[in-house]
């Protein structure tokens, strides 16, 4: 138990330093390379059009949404 206890806390020291060092440079902290805007992809997925399975779970969470609304408005009322 004390391996455990000790490797925590070399990591705990290692990340604190890295904070430390990360705040006396003072940069922003940003992404690497972009993410997927980068090598033109739009979207998760590539495709020109959805598939089955995509296409019914927006329908399911359109539904969800509408569904949702018309709540809240029966509550405001």
């Amino acid at each position: 138990m004390a391996t455990y206890g000790i490797t925590f806390l070399i990591f705990l020291a290692v990340i604190a330093a890295m904070s430390v060092g990360y705040i006396f440079q003072k940069k922003v902290v940003k992404g690497s390379c972009g993410g997927l805007g980068a090598v033109g992809v739009d979207k998760v997925c590539n495709c020109p059009e959805p598939c089955d399975a995509r296409k019914k779970r927006e329908a399911r969470e359109a539904l969800r949404a509408q569904k949702l609304a018309e709540w809240d408005n029966k509550r405001i009322m």
